[in-house]
């Protein structure tokens, strides 16, 4: 089994910070990641 390349923390910060308002594009480029693992 493939291991995360985020931990539980950081998934949970990142979807927090999408609740606030902040644009998923914008999270992605932050974060390093593409739209699509965003939303799987």
């Amino acid at each position: 089994m493939r291991k995360s390349r985020y931990s539980d923390s950081q998934i949970l910060a990142i979807l927090k910070q999408n609740e606030q308002g902040i644009g998923v594009p914008e999270l992605c480029r932050e974060h390093g990641m593409s739209s699509a693992r965003f939303y799987k």
